[in-house]
Protein backbone atom coordinates (compact mmCIF):
# COMPACT_ATOMS: atom_id res chain seq x y z
CA UNK A 1 0.00 0.00 0.00
CA UNK A 2 1.09 3.50 -1.30
CA UNK A 3 2.08 6.17 1.73
CA UNK A 4 -0.08 9.11 2.01
CA UNK A 5 1.44 12.40 1.68
CA UNK A 6 -0.25 15.76 2.17
CA UNK A 7 1.13 18.63 0.84
CA UNK A 8 1.64 21.83 2.17
CA UNK A 9 1.97 24.95 0.11
CA UNK A 10 3.80 28.35 1.33
CA UNK A 11 4.50 29.97 -2.11
CA UNK A 12 8.23 30.89 -3.15
CA UNK A 13 10.22 30.68 -5.88
CA UNK A 14 9.36 27.35 -6.57
CA UNK A 15 6.00 28.84 -7.26
CA UNK A 16 7.49 31.85 -9.06
CA UNK A 17 6.78 32.94 -12.75
CA UNK A 18 8.73 34.93 -15.47
CA UNK A 19 7.83 37.66 -17.26
CA UNK A 20 9.01 35.70 -20.24
CA UNK A 21 11.15 32.42 -20.73
CA UNK A 22 14.67 33.38 -20.44
CA UNK A 23 14.17 36.35 -17.80
CA UNK A 24 16.49 36.93 -15.29
CA UNK A 25 13.79 38.29 -12.67
CA UNK A 26 10.69 36.81 -11.31
CA UNK A 27 7.98 36.47 -9.08
CA UNK A 28 7.64 34.35 -6.56
CA UNK A 29 4.51 32.62 -5.65
CA UNK A 30 2.41 32.92 -8.64
CA UNK A 31 0.85 29.27 -9.04
CA UNK A 32 -0.84 26.87 -6.21
CA UNK A 33 -0.17 24.00 -4.93
CA UNK A 34 -2.30 22.03 -7.30
CA UNK A 35 -0.42 23.28 -10.32
CA UNK A 36 2.66 22.64 -8.95
CA UNK A 37 2.14 18.47 -8.26
CA UNK A 38 -0.12 18.51 -12.05
CA UNK A 39 3.84 19.61 -13.20
CA UNK A 40 5.49 16.02 -12.18
CA UNK A 41 4.91 13.53 -13.88
CA UNK A 42 4.89 9.67 -12.17
CA UNK A 43 4.65 11.55 -8.28
CA UNK A 44 0.94 9.03 -8.16
CA UNK A 45 3.75 5.68 -8.59
CA UNK A 46 5.85 7.33 -5.06
CA UNK A 47 2.96 8.11 -2.96
CA UNK A 48 -1.06 9.22 -2.27
CA UNK A 49 -0.73 12.65 -2.49
CA UNK A 50 -3.05 15.28 -0.71
CA UNK A 51 -2.48 18.85 -0.58
CA UNK A 52 -3.62 22.63 0.35
CA UNK A 53 -2.06 25.79 0.03
CA UNK A 54 -1.31 27.46 3.72
CA UNK A 55 -0.10 30.68 2.21
CA UNK A 56 1.36 31.78 -1.01
CA UNK A 57 4.10 34.18 -0.30
CA UNK A 58 7.97 34.38 -1.26
CA UNK A 59 9.48 33.40 1.79
CA UNK A 60 11.04 37.02 2.44
CA UNK A 61 7.69 37.32 4.04
CA UNK A 62 7.45 34.76 6.51
CA UNK A 63 7.05 35.82 10.02
CA UNK A 64 5.76 34.01 13.12
CA UNK A 65 2.24 34.45 12.50
CA UNK A 66 2.39 32.25 9.39
CA UNK A 67 4.75 29.51 11.42
CA UNK A 68 2.73 29.37 14.03
CA UNK A 69 0.01 28.71 11.54
CA UNK A 70 2.15 26.02 9.98
CA UNK A 71 2.87 24.54 12.91
CA UNK A 72 -0.47 23.76 13.92
CA UNK A 73 -1.74 22.68 10.74
CA UNK A 74 1.39 20.39 10.40
CA UNK A 75 0.41 18.81 13.56
CA UNK A 76 -2.74 18.68 12.76
CA UNK A 77 -2.43 17.11 9.57
CA UNK A 78 0.35 14.12 11.10
CA UNK A 79 -2.41 13.68 13.86
CA UNK A 80 -4.80 11.99 11.41
CA UNK A 81 -4.18 8.48 10.63
CA UNK A 82 -5.03 9.23 6.96
CA UNK A 83 -1.55 10.86 6.85
CA UNK A 84 1.72 9.05 6.99
CA UNK A 85 4.11 12.22 5.63
CA UNK A 86 3.92 16.06 5.14
CA UNK A 87 5.48 17.60 2.36
CA UNK A 88 6.01 21.16 2.52
CA UNK A 89 7.31 23.84 -0.71
CA UNK A 90 8.59 26.70 0.92
CA UNK A 91 10.87 29.91 -1.03
CA UNK A 92 14.87 29.19 -0.25
CA UNK A 93 14.89 32.30 1.21
CA UNK A 94 13.72 31.29 5.17
CA UNK A 95 13.54 27.79 4.69
CA UNK A 96 16.37 26.59 6.69
CA UNK A 97 14.62 28.98 9.69
CA UNK A 98 11.37 27.74 9.22
CA UNK A 99 12.78 24.55 8.85
CA UNK A 100 14.27 24.48 12.32
CA UNK A 101 11.49 26.03 13.51
CA UNK A 102 9.32 23.48 12.61
CA UNK A 103 11.44 20.55 14.25
CA UNK A 104 10.83 22.20 17.62
CA UNK A 105 7.58 22.52 17.67
CA UNK A 106 6.60 19.29 15.27
CA UNK A 107 4.16 16.68 18.24
CA UNK A 108 4.64 13.54 15.80
CA UNK A 109 7.08 10.79 15.14
CA UNK A 110 5.87 11.29 11.36
CA UNK A 111 8.19 12.55 8.44
CA UNK A 112 8.26 16.01 7.65
CA UNK A 113 10.04 17.46 4.23
CA UNK A 114 10.38 20.64 3.14
CA UNK A 115 11.13 21.44 -0.36
CA UNK A 116 12.21 24.10 -2.30
CA UNK A 117 14.10 25.91 -5.67
CA UNK A 118 16.53 28.36 -6.70
CA UNK A 119 14.69 28.76 -10.09
CA UNK A 120 11.06 29.48 -10.63
CA UNK A 121 8.67 27.06 -12.37
CA UNK A 122 8.86 28.82 -15.67
CA UNK A 123 12.92 28.54 -16.14
CA UNK A 124 14.72 26.74 -18.89
CA UNK A 125 15.77 23.80 -16.68
CA UNK A 126 13.60 24.71 -13.37
CA UNK A 127 14.98 22.72 -10.35
CA UNK A 128 11.20 22.62 -8.82
CA UNK A 129 10.09 19.17 -10.34
CA UNK A 130 13.02 16.97 -9.50
CA UNK A 131 13.15 18.64 -5.86
CA UNK A 132 9.05 17.66 -5.61
CA UNK A 133 9.55 14.55 -6.85
CA UNK A 134 12.54 13.46 -4.47
CA UNK A 135 10.93 15.12 -1.65
CA UNK A 136 7.46 13.02 -1.91
CA UNK A 137 10.13 10.24 -2.25
CA UNK A 138 11.87 10.71 0.65
CA UNK A 139 8.52 11.72 2.74
CA UNK A 140 7.22 8.85 1.57
CA UNK A 141 10.21 6.37 2.82
CA UNK A 142 9.03 4.56 6.44
CA UNK A 143 13.11 5.11 7.02
CA UNK A 144 12.29 8.53 7.08
CA UNK A 145 10.05 8.24 10.57
CA UNK A 146 11.84 9.86 13.65
CA UNK A 147 14.45 11.94 11.44
CA UNK A 148 12.79 15.18 12.46
CA UNK A 149 12.26 17.77 9.77
CA UNK A 150 14.05 17.33 6.55
CA UNK A 151 15.44 19.46 3.37
CA UNK A 152 15.34 18.15 -0.06
CA UNK A 153 17.27 20.24 -2.56
CA UNK A 154 19.70 19.37 -5.56
CA UNK A 155 19.46 15.50 -4.55
CA UNK A 156 20.90 16.31 -1.08
CA UNK A 157 18.59 15.53 2.21
CA UNK A 158 19.80 17.51 4.95
CA UNK A 159 18.42 18.07 8.72
CA UNK A 160 16.69 21.12 9.13
CA UNK A 161 18.86 21.88 12.30
CA UNK A 162 22.06 21.71 9.95
CA UNK A 163 21.08 22.97 6.46
CA UNK A 164 22.28 26.51 5.59
CA UNK A 165 21.69 28.57 2.37
CA UNK A 166 25.08 29.16 1.13
CA UNK A 167 24.21 30.48 -2.68
CA UNK A 168 22.08 33.08 -4.44
CA UNK A 169 20.97 31.30 -7.39
CA UNK A 170 23.04 28.28 -8.04
CA UNK A 171 20.42 25.00 -7.61
CA UNK A 172 23.58 23.63 -5.07
CA UNK A 173 22.36 26.67 -2.57
CA UNK A 174 22.18 24.41 0.82
CA UNK A 175 25.12 22.56 2.57
CA UNK A 176 25.01 20.73 6.11
CA UNK A 177 28.36 22.43 6.83
CA UNK A 178 29.90 20.64 9.30
CA UNK A 179 27.71 18.08 10.64
CA UNK A 180 26.86 16.38 6.77
CA UNK A 181 23.83 15.28 5.28
CA UNK A 182 21.15 13.58 6.40
CA UNK A 183 21.22 11.46 3.23
CA UNK A 184 21.10 11.62 -1.06
CA UNK A 185 17.87 10.89 -3.23
CA UNK A 186 18.01 10.84 -6.81
CA UNK A 187 15.08 9.73 -9.21
CA UNK A 188 13.04 9.17 -6.16
CA UNK A 189 16.01 6.38 -4.92
CA UNK A 190 16.68 7.39 -1.24
CA UNK A 191 20.21 6.72 0.53
CA UNK A 192 20.11 7.48 4.01
CA UNK A 193 23.32 8.32 6.43
CA UNK A 194 23.96 9.33 10.10
CA UNK A 195 20.77 10.17 11.91
CA UNK A 196 20.97 13.90 13.60
CA UNK A 197 22.53 13.44 17.44
CA UNK A 198 19.94 15.68 18.70
CA UNK A 199 16.65 14.14 20.12
CA UNK A 200 14.12 13.60 17.85
CA UNK A 201 10.69 12.30 17.95
CA UNK A 202 8.25 12.07 20.92
CA UNK A 203 6.26 15.20 22.12
CA UNK A 204 7.11 18.17 20.69
CA UNK A 205 10.08 20.01 22.44
CA UNK A 206 7.97 23.12 22.55
CA UNK A 207 4.24 23.23 22.41
CA UNK A 208 2.54 26.27 20.74
CA UNK A 209 -0.53 24.97 20.21
CA UNK A 210 -2.04 27.84 22.27
CA UNK A 211 0.36 30.79 21.14
CA UNK A 212 -1.20 33.61 19.10
CA UNK A 213 2.34 35.15 18.62
CA UNK A 214 5.90 35.00 20.12
CA UNK A 215 8.49 37.21 21.97
CA UNK A 216 10.67 39.72 20.05
CA UNK A 217 13.81 38.32 18.87
CA UNK A 218 16.14 41.15 16.93
CA UNK A 219 19.27 40.41 14.80
CA UNK A 220 21.99 42.50 14.98
CA UNK A 221 24.94 42.04 12.85
CA UNK A 222 28.39 42.82 13.99
CA UNK A 223 31.13 44.84 11.80
CA UNK A 224 33.95 47.82 11.80
CA UNK A 225 32.75 50.51 13.62
CA UNK A 226 29.26 48.84 15.45
CA UNK A 227 27.59 51.65 16.93
CA UNK A 228 24.92 51.27 20.22
CA UNK A 229 22.38 53.00 18.25
CA UNK A 230 20.40 49.90 17.00
CA UNK A 231 20.43 47.81 20.54
CA UNK A 232 18.73 50.78 22.39
CA UNK A 233 16.39 51.14 19.22
CA UNK A 234 15.53 46.86 19.62
CA UNK A 235 15.01 47.41 23.66
CA UNK A 236 12.82 50.31 23.03
CA UNK A 237 10.79 48.26 20.26
CA UNK A 238 10.08 45.74 22.78
CA UNK A 239 12.84 43.00 21.95
CA UNK A 240 13.01 40.74 24.60
CA UNK A 241 15.84 39.12 23.05
CA UNK A 242 18.87 40.35 20.83
CA UNK A 243 20.75 38.01 19.00
CA UNK A 244 24.35 39.02 17.95
CA UNK A 245 25.44 37.36 14.56
CA UNK A 246 29.70 38.20 15.55
CA UNK A 247 32.08 38.78 14.23
CA UNK A 248 34.35 35.51 13.83
CA UNK A 249 33.60 33.48 16.81
CA UNK A 250 30.56 36.18 18.01
CA UNK A 251 32.65 39.17 19.19
CA UNK A 252 31.37 42.48 18.71
CA UNK A 253 32.87 45.89 19.35
CA UNK A 254 33.80 47.07 23.12
CA UNK A 255 31.21 49.43 23.50
CA UNK A 256 28.50 46.81 22.39
CA UNK A 257 29.31 44.50 24.67
CA UNK A 258 29.05 46.84 27.25
CA UNK A 259 25.67 48.01 26.19
CA UNK A 260 24.88 44.41 25.52
CA UNK A 261 25.79 43.35 29.32
CA UNK A 262 23.61 46.39 30.82
CA UNK A 263 20.55 45.25 28.77
CA UNK A 264 21.55 41.10 29.99
CA UNK A 265 20.91 42.85 33.57
CA UNK A 266 17.77 44.34 32.79
CA UNK A 267 16.64 41.23 31.34
CA UNK A 268 16.94 40.73 27.39
CA UNK A 269 18.64 37.53 26.82
CA UNK A 270 21.62 38.20 24.92
CA UNK A 271 22.73 35.34 22.30
CA UNK A 272 25.95 35.48 20.88
CA UNK A 273 25.80 33.96 17.21
CA UNK A 274 28.27 34.22 14.20
CA UNK A 275 27.89 36.08 10.85
CA UNK A 276 30.48 33.36 9.66
CA UNK A 277 28.98 31.09 7.49
CA UNK A 278 30.59 28.28 9.56
CA UNK A 279 31.19 29.14 12.60
CA UNK A 280 31.17 27.84 16.59
CA UNK A 281 30.26 30.13 19.27
CA UNK A 282 32.03 28.61 22.42
CA UNK A 283 31.03 29.66 25.81
CA UNK A 284 33.23 31.56 27.60
CA UNK A 285 36.21 31.32 25.04
CA UNK A 286 35.89 34.62 23.13
CA UNK A 287 34.36 36.55 25.77
CA UNK A 288 33.34 35.87 29.73
CA UNK A 289 29.67 34.94 29.41
CA UNK A 290 29.10 33.65 32.49
CA UNK A 291 30.14 37.51 33.73
CA UNK A 292 28.18 39.21 30.84
CA UNK A 293 24.77 37.03 31.32
CA UNK A 294 25.02 36.10 27.25
CA UNK A 295 24.43 32.75 25.76
CA UNK A 296 26.37 30.80 23.31
CA UNK A 297 24.88 29.36 20.23
CA UNK A 298 27.06 26.60 19.40
CA UNK A 299 27.34 25.66 15.62
CA UNK A 300 23.66 27.10 15.35
CA UNK A 301 23.45 30.58 12.88
CA UNK A 302 21.63 34.23 13.96
CA UNK A 303 18.83 33.10 11.93
CA UNK A 304 18.22 29.72 14.19
CA UNK A 305 19.16 31.02 16.96
CA UNK A 306 16.06 33.73 16.86
CA UNK A 307 13.61 30.96 16.08
CA UNK A 308 15.48 28.75 18.90
CA UNK A 309 15.19 32.02 21.22
CA UNK A 310 11.92 33.30 20.83
CA UNK A 311 10.61 29.86 21.62
CA UNK A 312 12.63 29.48 24.82
CA UNK A 313 11.30 32.91 25.82
CA UNK A 314 7.84 31.31 26.09
CA UNK A 315 9.30 29.60 29.06
CA UNK A 316 11.77 31.52 30.59
CA UNK A 317 13.98 34.49 30.48
CA UNK A 318 16.99 33.01 32.77
CA UNK A 319 19.88 33.16 30.65
CA UNK A 320 21.86 29.99 32.13
CA UNK A 321 18.29 27.66 31.44
CA UNK A 322 18.24 29.66 27.41
CA UNK A 323 21.36 28.39 27.50
CA UNK A 324 20.77 24.74 28.38
CA UNK A 325 17.91 24.92 25.83
CA UNK A 326 20.74 25.88 23.13
CA UNK A 327 23.12 23.68 24.69
CA UNK A 328 20.43 20.71 23.64
CA UNK A 329 18.80 21.67 20.14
Amino acid sequence: MKRRVHVLGTGGTIAGAQPDPGHYGYTAAQFGIDWLLNAVPGLDRLATLSGEQVVNIGSQDMDDGIWLQLARRVNEVLASPATDAALITHGTDTLEETGYFLSLVTASDKPVVMVGSMRPATAISADGPANIYNGVAVAADPRACRRGTLIVLNDEIHHARNAVKTGTSNPSAFSSMSRGLAGITSAGRVEWFEREPHPIGGPPRFDVGGLESLPRVDILHAHANMSIDLIDAAIAGGARGIVVAGVGAGNMSARAIERLARAAQHGTVVVRSSRVVSAMVLRNAELDDDGLGFVAAGDLNAAKSRALLALALTRTSDPQHVQSMFDQN
